[in-house]
């Protein structure tokens, strides 16, 4: 799909959405097609309908900032979605490619080790898993080998994860949620980075495979995903429900680090010391095992 095309089809999306009493029009009995005709939301954003319409066509291809912001305001536009609209209205930097490898900073793998007690992960921008620490790989995928982030064929990806792998998805209390708010963020990363080849593939992918993937893309719903809760049926320590903060790196705003806590005093507070304990006692066991290998090694 083109550019221009992207951008009209979020607009008439976001225009059938929105209902006439609800912009202070009044309901009609005799409209054909749910939500605002073309020169209603023209007429609330301050524009013509000629050169609404060519918009919306693709007929367009440039809008400005304050015409972009009052369709925003006209449509009831939510941060997210207001940043998705100026994301596809802002031409791509040159045609389709790959962009390099990412990976996570010395000093963010330390950040992640001296946190220790806190599961936290560093995210890349299709939510490739860059780097964790041991909590923050016993709480979401224990089942996979911890140094695998360290490459990229092997790196962990939490969409795929969501959809492909049967742990992950039994690791959720409600999936469905966890997919609606996964796909939701996608679609907003590929309206801000419409070149990344890498990114388009992970949709193609998924879009495939999974056809819940497919249903919920289609539904066009934009959100980034930067704090809330999630509730988890972890398989050591049983049912855990984690308040996560997600936070930019400043100077690399692709990448994400998320940090998970538990209220303090709650019972998801008492389990993750658990599962704390046990991610100590097998660091610990590791670590005895290399040094008996480097003895008997040496003799």
């Amino acid at each position: 799909m083109t550019e221009s095309s992207e951008l009209g089809t979020f607009l008439r999306d976001r225009r059938a959405r929105k209902r006439p009493q609800d912009a202070g029009l009044g309901a009609t009995t005799r409209r054909r097609v749910p939500g605002l005709r073309r020169e209603e939301l023209a007429l609330l954003a301050g524009v013509s309908t000629a050169y609404y319409t060519r918009l919306e066509q693709g007929q367009c291809l440039t809008a400005s900032p304050g015409v972009l912001d009052a369709l925003a305001r006209a449509l009831d536009l939510n941060d997210a979605e207001r940043a998705h609209l100026h994301d596809l209205a802002r031409p791509a930097r040159g045609p389709a490619r790959t962009f390099r490898g990412e990976t996570a900073h010395p000093r963010i793998r330390q950040l992640l080790a001296a946190v220790g007690s806190t599961p936290a992960l560093v995210l890349g921008r299709r939510h490739d898993v860059l780097a964790w620490n041991s909590l923050g790989h016993a709480l979401l995928a224990g089942h996979l080998d911890a140094d695998s982030p360290r490459t990229t064929a092997r790196r962990p990806c939490l969409p795929r994860m969501l959809f492909l792998d049967r742990h992950t998805r039994e690791l959720y209390v409600d999936w469905p949620d966890e997919v609606r708010t996964c796909v939701a963020y996608l679609r907003l990363v590929a309206g801000r980075h419409r070149g990344d080849r890498a990114l388009a593939a992970l949709i193609g992918e998924l879009a495939m495979k999974s056809p819940e993937f497919a249903e919920q893309w289609s539904r066009r719903q934009v959100r980034d995903c930067t704090f809330g809760t999630k509730h988890f049926h972890h398989p050591l320590v049983g049912p855990l429900s984690l308040e996560y903060e997600m936070l930019r790196l400043p100077d690399r705003p692709d990448q994400q680090l998320a940090l998970y806590s538990a209220a303090p005093g709650s019972p998801a507070q008492a389990a993750l010391r658990l599962l704390t304990d046990l991610v100590h006692e097998e660091d610990h066991s590791r670590a005895s095992s290399r040094s008996a290998a480097e003895v008997g090694g040496g003799r």
